[in-house]
C-alpha cells in the first residue's frame, strides 16, 4: 500500500476533453483532462497533413548532397 496521506488522489476514470466532447477515458491525478489536439483530430494521423515547401529547402538539400533529380522536378512542376 502506498504511504498514506503522500500521494495524489488517483482517478481511474478520468475524461480527456477536445472541443467539449469526450475522446477518452484514462488514469489520471486530474478527473478531467481539457485537450486542443488528440490523435483523432491531428493532421498527422488523420492523413491530412501536407509538407509545404515554399522555399526550397528540400530541393536545395537534395542538390547539396547529389540526391536531386533534375527530370523528377520537371515533371512534378507540369
Amino acid at each position: 500500500m502506498p504511504k498514506a496521506g503522500i500521494h495524489p488522489t488517483w482517478y481511474p476514470e478520468a475524461k480527456v476533453i477536445c472541443n467539449g466532447e469526450v475522446v477518452a477515458t484514462i488514469g489520471s491525478t486530474h478527473p478531467e483532462i481539457n485537450v486542443d489536439v488528440w490523435s483523432g483530430n491531428h493532421p498527422f494521423y488523420t492523413g491530412t497533413q501536407k509538407i509545404i515547401d515554399t522555399e526550397g529547402r528540400v530541393e536545395r538539400f537534395l542538390r547539396k548532397y547529389g540526391m536531386f533529380d533534375e527530370n523528377a522536378a520537371v515533371e512534378n512542376q507540369v
